[in-house]
């Protein structure tokens, strides 16, 4: 097999350099001699992820597509802590992605799962305020292009960046009690009825019709016992809402006295 760098990182000092290589091998370099110091042995598989330690020196982060996450001490080439991730029923789940946190006392991975693990001192307590599945409900929603070759959800015809904020679900699909909805941005200070999901059953690609999140529902339609309208009846009441605003912005940019060359004013 032909040896093949598959990452690169200086350290915080720039003393040192470390590569990984594809016969699963982490090399620690020399920045200013280029001499090898170290060879460093643990992983199973490819390596993709290496990470300095914000001001120590001495450690950096590797992870892989083995599963595997090492923290090492450069400049002694030893192990310092190691973790596996297992993931039960569904073996190990490769590591794409790890960042420290500014202060260097925690670090948090993501996973081929969708998992976010989070490492660090203290108690996970604070973690626990949160449910374990947390999914936007647009996540996975189709998008089309228009004529003018611009990106639009396939379901409202919005352009994703105009649509109103996603709700949070779970990996099912199902909505997050009120008080989790206002974690999402742009819902922090929403009253409680603008919190409230409305399903409704969508056809897949696949022919398959699954129940989802489609738009939001008040109190009032609630209490009443209404049901929650189609989802062609949101599509106007969004095209509605929209003609009222480009509406608006045309009486307002006409209104007022004009002057002497014809041009509208505003007040």
């Amino acid at each position: 097999m032909k040896p093949k760098v598959t990452m690169i990182a200086w350290n915080q000092n720039d003393n040192y350099v470390v590569t990984a290589v594809n016969n699963h091998l982490l090399k620690v370099w020399n920045s200013y001699t280029g001499q090898l110091l170290h060879d460093l042995v643990g992983h199973a598989d490819e390596v993709f992820v290496l990470e300095t330690h914000p001001f120590d020196s001495r450690i950096m982060l590797s992870a892989g597509h083995d599963g595997n996450i090492f923290i090492w001490d450069i400049t002694k080439g030893t192990k310092t802590k190691h973790y596996f991730n297992m993931i039960e029923g569904q073996g190990h789940g490769a590591v794409f992605d790890c960042k420290f946190s500014p202060d260097g006392q925690h670090f948090a991975c993501t996973d081929s799962h969708g998992h976010l693990l989070i490492f660090g001192f203290g108690c996970s307590r604070p973690y626990e305020k949160i449910p374990d599945q947390m999914f936007f409900h647009t996540d996975y929603r189709p998008l089309i292009r228009d004529s003018n070759n611009y990106v639009l959800d396939e379901q409202t015809q919005q352009a994703p960046h105009l649509m109103p904020p996603p709700f949070l679900v779970d990996v099912d699909g199902n909505p997050h009690p009120t008080k989790y909805q206002r974690l999402v941005p742009g819902r922090e200070n929403c009253a409680d009825e603008h919190l409230i999901p409305q399903l409704g059953y969508v056809a897949t690609s696949d022919g398959e019709v699954v129940e989802q999140v489609i738009g939001q529902q008040t109190v009032d339609q609630d209490e009443q016992g209404l049901e929650p309208s189609i989802l062609d009846g949101m599509i106007r009441q969004l095209q509605l809402q929209q003609d009222q605003r480009i509406g608006a912005d045309q009486e307002s940019a006409s209104s007022g006295p004009q002057n002497g060359e014809g041009t509208p004013r505003r007040g």
